[in-house]
């Protein structure tokens, strides 16, 4: 296992569409153990393949608590559908730094993957589960949670971020 650099905006691997997971193997699992250990160290409860730039249909995420035992989800090739009701929430994201906003999301969705071992899932998620599947896979689909925001405060953090790209080099 090993931790992983997370991509930050703007990177352009992060607006990519991923490839599904074709091959549920060891190069797989171990894929997984390392996005697990950067998961858990950066700390999140959600990360997508594309996140430390390998454009895969491949997600982890824990949602327990913190004084909970942890439990690992692994979705490859996730389909979304069947959404129902609405909420408005902070997310935040890491690949997109020094940003919280609230983001509307479907409260109830049903799911469609595959665990690591290529077995077919099909299951219900709602609030706060719902969230982070929908965070994580619109990261599969090249979508950043700043594409739900208005366009003005899209653009102010693109100039912020772009101050920032812009001072780290200097």
């Amino acid at each position: 296992m090993a931790i992983r650099d997370i991509l930050k905006y703007p990177h352009p691997i992060l607006r990519r569409k991923a490839a599904q997971v074709t091959d549920f193997d060891d190069n797989l699992r171990k894929l997984v153990a390392d996005m697990a250990e950067t998961m858990y160290d950066a700390p999140g409860v959600g990360l997508a393949a594309p996140q430390i730039g390998v454009s895969l249909q491949l997600l982890v995420m824990d949602i327990t608590g913190k004084d909970e035992e942890p439990e690992l989800i692994v979705l490859a090739n996730p389909v979304l559908s069947e959404g129902e009701g609405a909420a408005l929430e902070e997310e935040g994201c890491l690949s997109v730094v020094d940003l919280t906003a609230r983001v509307q999301r479907f409260t109830k969705i049903r799911v469609q993957a595959q665990d690591i071992d290529g077995t077919s899932l099909d299951f219900i998620a709602d609030e706060w589960f719902a969230r982070v599947i929908q965070h994580e896979v619109d990261h599969l689909n090249g979508i950043l949670f700043i594409d739900h925001l208005s366009s003005l405060k899209r653009a102010m953090y693109k100039k912020k971020r772009k101050k920032q790209l812009a001072q780290a080099t200097a």
